[in-house]
């Protein structure tokens, strides 16, 4: 501690007594020049490119070595020692070879990357070149006489002053300008302990017999190579001051260009300097709300305070917030970008307005996820809460109820009120909906007039409560849509979560399992799923399956029902009935597979099938026999139905007015302006049409009126229970009649007595079919059948009103 004191002691006292002050003075200045001159000129070998870089690169590290030796060897001179003094040449000359290359290799370490270690490397290597230039100067300082060692005092100048000297290089690396102005300063102190403990270090002892070596140069003669030195710096100062000036003009060039460019730019453009703005464009001007000059010289973490830009990646875009001058926080995604300007990289840093997208993307996932029409959330939005609600652990999840709600006669309201209308009565559905569900249920619209009710907490019994309350709300009450009334029904099905099932796809497709079930039933009921509707579904499918190859193995026939002249008793044409010769079932119903040939839209290549070997088998009977064939409303949606008419006629030969296209009232709903066009197609091909099932649909008298049918066939409901039903016999009268007036000839189909036989004939029907006068019979026994000139004959009392089949065989009244 002692000698620490005393060290401390002797180095204050070689500073203010021992030294010249003017060329201490000097020193300093000659020093800062230098520091000046070497840092101008590497800014400018930094600029440069190529030969120029390298260059100036050199220049550089010659001009910060010649400024250590140069302010060494002035406070050299500035001591006194009271002696005579002289100088070594050859260690004066390895002195001034030791700063070069030391600072040279630590400036080619610095350079060789950016991370701070190495920058602090680079500094010791600087401070060991400056290090060995201050003591083996010192040590070609010769006096008259002998010069002894404080060799701590030593060690210790050194152990100081290269961690300054690494510190100075840490700062010169640093992006921030204040900390970058503390390196001359670290530089210059480091500098001022070499060479002051240095001094303090050695001690002089007087000794008039001392010789000086005939080489040694005096200190007359090393001045003015110092002084030369000095003066070169100088120059090399006042050139890189050049330099820097030429360097901020450029930079103030170019950021006037790129803020005239940046003021096209819709968006807002920040340029930054060690996270300083420099300046702004018009466009961040106004999405902050600050003027130019609030901005400029503003941190940047004023503007964005919750991104570090410094660890963002280059043109990668991230977002955050960006504080207003009003203190409101605006969304904003920001990309940083390097761009040269005036031989320096800048920061620019581009500011996006995210308000609008992000308005925009809540209104997209508003459409996304809810139902336009009611406001409901629609099948993407009920399904990722059914996911988020299965999803909960086995102990926390709770049951819950999905009801299923299919709305019944639906699609008649819009095909005869308009589709405004059936909108309008799906918003009443929606808004009848949510007044009984609770307030924690969740009613949504998965499409079409398909709505849904996920019922929390709910078991069995809670869940059959909703459905009547739903069942009741939608059969009982009328709805009043411009001034009009209109009945519609509701069938629901529900399933129960866990019971019957754990993931959302099953839960949905078991409630439709349930709906499907309910609408089987008869409509306007409710069903819970059972485990049994799986086995109908797979028998369904399994139907719709063989009922494709079906069409392609040829396991389809057709059936021919006569219908006979009511006056003359003699055939007049048949009826084609499809009919599906399974490989395993045998014979089976056209009503067990229509109904899904038409929800599964096999009925297209079916019906063509019916049509196309229809027309080829009649085209083989007798010229005034025709053939009718029944159209489903599916078909007649077919646009090209009028093309696969005439095809089928063209390709079988068949005289138009030979085919009879028979259609329901449900062909009519579908849409009244393109049926109707579709009918003036076929008439136009002189092809008959006929309305079948009449009396069992809607408005029946007005579609008489507006469409060209060729004859009315009246249902057989109304036919079943003449003549024991008065008001059935007065139905089927009135219609008939009805007809009659205006000049449309009437068929009674389901005739199965011989009274039901007479009565036909008697009130005057055209012509006659059911099973009285024949089933109907495969193709083959039809052709039989014609070979008979008349199946009928007359109904006298000897034969008992019976009809004699193609094979001479009676036929019973009630044959089936």
């Amino acid at each position: 501690m002692e000698h620490g004191n005393t060290a401390g002691l002797r180095v204050i006292d070689c500073i203010l007594h021992a030294h010249d002050r003017s060329l201490m003075l000097l020193a300093c200045v000659v020093c800062a020049i230098g520091i000046y001159a070497s840092f101008a000129v590497g800014r400018h070998a930094a600029r440069a490119s190529g030969k120029a870089k390298v260059y100036w690169g050199v220049v550089n590290v010659v001009a910060s070595g010649c400024t250590a030796w140069a302010t060494h060897f002035i406070v050299l001179l500035a001591f006194e020692p009271e002696m005579p003094a002289a100088f070594e040449p050859y260690l004066t000359a390895t002195s001034l070879a030791c700063a070069i290359v030391g600072i040279g290799a630590g400036v080619t370490v610095s350079i060789a990357g950016a991370q701070r270690s190495r920058q602090f490397l680079a500094g010791l290597i600087i401070g060991t070149g400056v290090a060995a230039l201050h003591y083996i100067g010192q040590s070609a300082y010769l006096v008259q006489g002998s010069v002894s060692w404080d060799v701590e005092l030593v060690v210790s100048s050194i152990a100081v002053s290269l961690p300054l000297f690494g510190l100075a290089m840490l700062a010169i690396a640093n992006r921030d300008r204040r900390i970058r102005k503390l390196a001359a300063p670290l530089m210059l102190l480091a500098i001022a302990l070499l060479h002051f403990c240095g001094m303090a270090a050695m001690t002089l002892r007087y000794d008039p017999t001392f010789v000086f070596p005939a080489d040694a140069v005096s200190p007359k003669t090393v001045t003015p190579v110092v002084a030369g030195v000095s003066i070169a710096l100088i120059v090399l100062a006042v050139l890189g001051w050049r330099f820097d000036l030429a360097a901020k003009a450029r930079i103030r060039q170019d950021r006037r260009r790129l803020r005239d460019l940046a003021d096209v730019a819709l968006e807002g453009l920040l340029i930054t300097q060690s996270d300083v703005i420099i300046t702004s464009n018009s466009s961040v001007e106004r999405l902050s709300g600050f003027g130019q000059d609030e901005l400029t010289g503003t941190h940047i973490s004023a503007l964005l305070p919750h991104i570090d830009l410094a660890g963002l990646p280059e043109k990668e875009e991230r977002e955050t917030e960006l504080v207003g001058a009003t203190g409101q926080r605006i969304p904003v995604r920001v990309l940083r970008s390097q761009v040269p300007l005036g031989y320096k990289l800048q920061t620019v840093i581009a500011v996006r307005d995210q308000r609008e997208r992000l308005r925009t993307e809540a209104k997209m996932r508003a459409l996304a996820f809810n139902d336009s029409l009611t406001g409901l959330p629609n099948r993407a939005s009920f399904y990722e809460l059914l996911t988020q609600q299965t999803a909960l652990p086995a102990n926390t999840a709770k049951p819950f109820a999905v009801v299923m709600v299919d709305l019944d006669r639906f699609k008649q309201v819009n095909d005869t009120f308009g589709h405004p209308t059936g909108d309008d009565v799906l918003v009443r559905i929606a808004e009848r909906l949510r007044a009984i569900a609770r307030a924690d249920d969740v009613v949504a619209r998965l499409g079409g007039d398909e709505f849904a009710v996920m019922q929390r907490g709910a078991d069995a019994q809670a869940a059959c409560g909703l459905c009547v309350s739903i069942v009741d709300a939608c059969n009982r009450e009328t709805f009043i849509v411009g001034g009009q009334s209109i009945h519609l029904g509701a069938s629901v099905g529900f399933a129960l979560y866990p019971e019957d099932g754990h993931v959302p796809a099953e839960l949905l497709r078991n409630a439709d399992l349930a709906l499907y079930a309910a609408k089987a039933d008869g409509k306007g009921v409710h069903r819970r799923y059972e485990s049994a509707l799986n086995d109908k579904t797979q028998e369904r499918q399994t139907l719709e399956a063989g009922l494709r190859r079906a069409l392609t193995d040829g396991q389809l026939e057709l059936h021919y029902q006569p219908l006979v002249d009511a006056r003359t008793g003699r055939i007049a044409s048949a009826e084609a009935l499809v009919r599906w010769r399974h490989p395993d079932r045998g014979l089976v119903s056209p009503a067990e597979f229509i109904g899904i040939a038409e929800e599964s839209g096999i009925i297209i290549p079916l019906g063509d099938w019916v049509l196309r070997t229809a027309c080829a088998q009649a085209a083989t009977w007798p010229a005034h026999i025709g053939v009718a064939v029944n159209l489903s409303p599916v078909q007649f949606r077919d646009k090209g139905l009028a093309s696969s008419v005439r095809s089928a006629l063209q390709d079988a030969a068949l005289a138009p007015q030979r085919l009879e296209l028979e259609i329901t009232e449900g062909v009519l709903l579908i849409d009244e302006a393109r049926t109707l066009q579709t009918l003036d197609e076929l008439r136009a091909m002189h092809v008959r049409i006929s309305m079948d099932d009449f009396g069992t649909g809607y408005s029946s008298l007005s579609y008489i009126r507006k469409f060209p049918f060729d004859k009315i066939k009246i249902d057989r409901s109304f036919v079943r229970n003449i003549p024991e039903d008065a008001e059935s016999v007065a139905i089927v009268r009135a219609i008939i009649t009805m007809t009659a007036c205006l000049g449309l000839p009437t068929t009674m189909e389901g005739v199965e007595t011989a009274d039901q036989f007479r009565f036909a004939v008697a009130e005057g029907c055209s012509a006659i079919q059911g099973y009285f006068v024949s089933r109907p019979l495969p193709a083959s026994k039809f052709q039989a059948l014609l070979e008979h000139d008349s199946l009928i004959g007359s109904l006298k009392p000897e034969n008992d009103g019976r009809l004699l089949t193609a094979d001479g065989r009676a036929n019973g009244q009630t044959a089936r």
